[in-house]
């Protein structure tokens, strides 16, 4: 299984909202060689974390594959679809047009090299787990050997706050 989320909260291009931003390049994520697309999640709308009141909300998804893609290649593909719609990187946090985290690839442990897998943030976030219980109900961390709806349980109660479905 292969976990990629999917996020925004700048519109690209003109009245493409971040919602549609994140539609549109789950369309162009599907297209990537040895990926096969199984389901995506709701879209929910999520406070920027850190939180600044100076970004928008962001629009947050999950989709779920199959296939044996190369982590890395596929990392390098899902910055050319960033970069496609807009994506500038710089400042850590900055508010964006798309942003494409690989969280899982069939389970691969990578602490050494990019990509990191499974992505080493996901676990804290709960604009990625909510989503991920949606296409990946029975998803166990390959390191902290907790399931989703664990670690979901473990943030802060503060975590959720500002978390609807889209």
């Amino acid at each position: 299984m292969i976990l990629i989320a999917l996020g925004a909260n700048l519109p690209f291009a003109e009245a493409v909202s971040p919602y549609d931003t994140c539609l549109r390049a789950l369309e162009d994520v599907a297209k990537i060689p040895n990926l096969q697309f199984e389901a995506v999640s709701r879209w929910y709308r999520t406070a920027p974390v850190p939180p600044d009141p100076h970004q928008p909300e962001y629009c947050n998804g999950v989709a779920r594959f199959s296939g044996a893609p190369d982590p890395a290649e596929l990392l390098a593909a899902l910055h050319r679809v960033e970069a496609a719609f807009g994506r500038i990187r710089g400042v850590a946090n900055a508010a964006r047009t798309l942003d494409l985290d690989l969280i899982d690839v069939n389970g691969m442990v990578r602490d050494a090299s990019p990509p990191l897998l499974p992505h080493p943030r996901a676990h804290q976030r709960v604009f990625v787990l909510r989503p991920l219980l949606d296409v990946a109900p029975d998803w166990v961390h390959p390191v902290l050997n907790s399931s989703a709806a664990a670690l979901l349980d473990a943030l802060p109660p503060d975590a959720a706050r500002g978390i609807a479905r889209w």
